[in-house]
């Protein structure tokens, strides 16, 4: 479907700079290309991770002719700031997925280059690529079209795990159907093959992708937040569970609990909140040293640790993750902010499952600068009145 619907011919040249463990790199970025007929160019098992890329990356183009590439909203980020020394008019446009776009990122990269950001959408669950965008008709806000002979909708799924579809332009939880879509997770293996299970997350054939979205007349997809608790920094999936594990560890630590925390260059990065035992001497900071050591992937590691007399839970026990967020991207922007005058105070909420920055700004204050700053980050804000 990928290579199908390509906007290049076959003569036309791919950039691959994403590690192709990582389902957008093989499919996206080689296989479809190959079966087209198009020529791949791999940036080596670093990639985009190599910072010696960014200071060749528009000599690399002109001499190769690349007609488009694929990458992450971190790495647009970084080319945004490379001077362009190359004749790099043979780019046509760049792909960016797997995390939110932050709107000052696409500008700042299209205005500097003169290329066009295409957003897409997909999920390793249903082989990486199901909704696309055009870079001749945009859809502001949506982050593209469902691909042919897939399906996307929105459903509510309610506390017994029971769905119930939704109406056109209504947000839930995001779900897609169509021959991409695994089959399930293999959870054992006996004589008669494998065995599969599709953890809650399939039903009839549909994929509950984890993300809130509504979905438009036209199939077009609009995503309003997410679902599901992983923490993307940079593209990079990062399971709480396994910061949480290893906070959890440290002899004085009685919970745990790690949100993602906007970032204007990474889009998230991981912050934990932990209860201590009665008496413990633990501080915040060699908490956070302890989970440096402890959590297994470096990217993983919180970047603050919070002490808190009690974690939030819902009303049957289950942790409730939410209000954490919502102090996260408080302190965030709370932080992006402290340069101004006139930020007279900086609260968060959670309305309707979504956090919400709220920002009062006193007659001093200049709004302009102050939005500008907002735009770096992918989080719902809103300046309330002046005083």
């Amino acid at each position: 479907m990928i290579a199908a619907n390509t906007l290049l011919d076959e003569n036309s040249v791919i950039f691959a700079g994403l590690p192709l463990f990582h389902v957008n790199a093989l499919v996206v970025t080689l296989l479809a290309p190959l079966l087209r007929g198009q020529h791949a160019v791999w940036a080596g098992p670093l990639g985009y991770r190599d910072t010696a890329l960014y200071a060749n990356f528009w000599k690399i183009a002109q001499h190769y002719g690349i007609n488009a590439m694929s990458a992450v909203p971190t790495v647009y980020a970084v080319l945004a700031q490379c001077p362009v020394d190359a004749d790099i008019s043979s780019l046509r446009f760049a792909l960016v997925g797997a995390s939110a776009l932050p709107p000052s990122v696409r500008n700042d990269f299209e205005s500097h280059t003169g290329v066009p950001l295409l957003e897409g959408y997909g999920l390793t669950e249903a082989t990486c690529a199901s909704v696309r965008s055009f870079p001749h008709q945009p859809r502001p806000g949506s982050v593209g079209q469902r691909l042919p002979y897939q399906h996307v909708k929105t459903v509510l799924i309610d506390d017994d795990g029971q769905w119930r579809d939704l109406p056109v332009g209504e947000a839930g939880n995001l779900v897609i159907s169509g021959p991409t879509v695994f089959p399930g997770y293999v959870i054992d293996r006996t004589r008669d093959g494998f065995v599969l299970d599709g953890l809650g997350k399939l039903k009839d054939g549909w994929l509950d992708t984890g993300d809130l979205a509504w979905v438009d007349t036209e199939d077009f997809v609009h995503l309003t937040g997410r679902a599901k608790d992983l923490i993307i920094r940079g593209g990079h999936n990062i399971d709480p569970a396994m910061i949480e594990g290893a906070l959890l560890e440290h002899p004085d630590v009685t919970g745990a609990v790690a949100v993602g925390r906007p970032d204007s260059h990474a889009g998230e990065v991981p912050v934990a909140f932990v209860t201590l035992a009665p008496g413990a001497a633990a501080t915040a900071e060699q908490l956070r040293m302890w989970a440096a050591e402890h959590v297994a992937e470096r990217a993983a590691a919180p970047k603050s640790v919070t002490i808190v007399d009690a974690l939030p839970v819902t009303a049957v026990g289950k942790p409730y993750k939410l209000p954490l967020r919502a102090d996260a991207a408080r302190d965030a922007v709370q932080e992006a902010l402290s340069q101004f005058e006139g930020v007279h105070d900086v609260s968060a909420m959670v309305d309707d499952g979504s956090v919400v920055v709220a920002i009062t700004l006193d007659s001093s204050a200049d709004e302009a600068a102050v939005r500008a700053v907002l735009d770096r980050y992918t989080v719902n804000c809103d300046i309330k009145e002046r005083l």
